[in-house]
């Protein structure tokens, strides 16, 4: 077992790098594109006290413990059988199906408004650490995502998934600031993103369901 885990065969081909980015980036979208909202509002309220430096670290850092929730799922991927794993898809597709009838109770500003308010102790800075909770609170569908995401990936597969992952929130921060400099396509975004976001986490379910083989079970039955 120990050298199956370590000494996983590290051959891939352009076409599978090619997928594996291509599936990160719509992941990735598909479980942050409310997160670009929050980002928006914190970058429209940058001050003195709250500073750009403080979104970023908070964004990097909320999203690593995220992502750390999410990694058992790969270490499963050695111990339980892929067509099992597979099983695993039909938690984005429940997510996405979930949006659709989907009602928030309290706006992002008033989140934005309550989190800003409270003012814990940390050897971060108060306002890093806030960003970061933020990013945490609205990451349920992030770790459902991830976990089946990562439970059929491969050790340079993830490593690819978590590097796009990065370069991905470096983009969310530099688009959030842009954007909320620009109300009228900040609009659009709120409009329509919900119409969008739950498409995409059914179709990265689908595929979780028919990379991993999991139809096989139904023959083997």
């Amino acid at each position: 077992m120990l050298q199956t885990l370590f000494f996983h065969p590290l051959a891939i081909t352009p076409v599978e790098v090619g997928v594996a980015i291509t599936t990160s980036i719509a992941a990735f979208a598909a479980t942050n594109l409310d997160d670009i909202l929050i980002l928006m509002l914190f970058f429209a309220r940058v001050d003195h006290k709250l500073r750009p430096k403080h979104i970023w670290f908070g964004q990097y850092l909320g999203f690593g413990l995220l992502l750390l929730a999410s990694l058992p799922g790969f270490f499963g991927g050695y111990f339980i059988p892929r067509p099992w794993l597979g099983l695993l898809g039909f938690l984005p597709i429940a997510i996405g199906f979930s949006h659709f009838f989907r009602k928030e109770e309290t706006t992002l500003q008033t989140v934005h408004s309550e989190v800003l308010a409270h003012k814990p102790q940390s050897f971060l800075a108060p306002q890093t650490y806030q960003v970061a909770t933020v990013t945490i609170a609205n990451g349920g569908d992030n770790i459902g995502s991830y976990v089946p995401l990562f439970a059929n990936s491969t050790p340079i597969t993830l490593a690819i998934t978590v590097a796009v992952f990065f370069i991905m929130i470096a983009v969310w921060c530099i688009v959030a600031n842009l954007l909320s400099r620009h109300p009228a396509i900040a609009q659009f975004i709120t409009r329509y993103g919900d119409r969008i976001v739950p498409f995409v986490l059914i179709g990265l379910g689908i595929y979780i369901l028919v990379e991993s083989k999991t139809y096989e079970l139904l023959k083997a039955s």
